[in-house]
């Protein structure tokens, strides 16, 4: 995955264009391992200076690689047999 696409006007790479690369991998690489990423993030908000947690889950939203992640974990859920709640 490349680091994220630089500002307008801008030839090199920004502080939180890098930030947001090593958000996006690090949940990338979490799915990979099998860590619960919802139990990691406020380590890694803290870890990037987010002063909330919801800043950083914004990173994650329309990234291409991570909608293919949740895809495949909504198709396996899609999948499990369902409860009877009697």
């Amino acid at each position: 995955m490349p680091i994220k696409a630089f500002a307008k006007n801008s030839d090199s790479p920004r502080i939180h264009d890098l930030r947001h690369t090593f958000v996006v991998r690090r949940v990338m690489l979490w799915h990979a391992q099998g860590v619960d990423v919802d139990q990691q993030m406020l380590a890694l908000s803290t870890y990037v200076g987010h002063a909330m947690v919801t800043n950083t889950y914004w990173y994650l939203t329309g990234v291409p690689e991570l909608m293919a992640v949740a895809a495949e974990k909504f198709e396996a859920f899609t999948q499990m047999p369902e409860v009877c709640h009697v």
